[in-house]
């Protein structure tokens, strides 16, 4: 793996900029990495992690851009919990870790640069500097990935008896001999609405 330098601006340059996000999701993913004992993530282990993200935010850019775990090739997970956490599963072992970052990492920063005014500065050279214990929680935990959430899987498509949109990877209910898309099936549910 990269040195935090290097792996800091790779996830400078994916993302557009640095930020202390950015700082934590890096440092994230190497423990991440480091803990399953995956070694080189983007290259000769990259068929063996998974990640679950829980935020959407700037951690996630970086995430990804130490792990090469992407939604398009369905190894990138989101989970929309508003967490500054991520869970790391190798697929070859079965053993997944959740890390989170600490809320007390931000204290922890100002006392150790009380000097500089600006928030994202005094965190982004704190989160450089802290052990790993004091910016984040670790848990061991399982996770059960089935074989229609895997890289490869090949499941029905078939169309929307509604709109005549195609649905992927079993993504449709069916009622009444019919099928429907979620969004059909749920359109309170939808994240948009249609214009008539």
């Amino acid at each position: 793996m990269d040195s935090l330098d290097e792996l800091l601006h790779q996830a400078e340059r994916a993302h557009g900029h640095l930020c202390a996000g950015q700082i934590l999701g890096v440092r994230m993913a190497i423990l991440g990495c480091r803990r399953l004992g995956i070694e080189d993530p983007r290259g000769k282990d990259r068929k063996r992690l998974v990640t679950f993200v829980e935020i959407d935010r700037c951690a996630t850019d970086a995430i990804g851009t130490v792990t090469g775990c992407r939604l398009g090739k369905r190894v990138l997970k989101f989970r929309d919990w508003g967490k500054m956490a991520a869970t790391f599963v190798d697929l070859a072992s079965g053993r997944a870790i959740r890390i989170c970052a600490r809320e007390s990492s931000k204290v922890l920063a100002k006392e150790m640069y009380p000097q500089m005014e600006d928030k994202n500065q005094q965190q982004m050279l704190a989160y450089r500097e802290m052990s790993d214990s004091d910016l984040f929680t670790e848990q061991w935990v399982r996770v059960t990935i089935g074989p229609s959430e895997l890289p490869g899987y090949k499941g029905e498509r078939v169309v929307c008896s509604l709109c005549g949109e195609g649905i992927n990877f079993n993504r449709f209910v069916r009622r009444q001999e019919k099928t429907f898309c979620l969004s059909c099936a749920f359109p309170e549910d939808r994240y948009y609405q249609p214009i008539p």
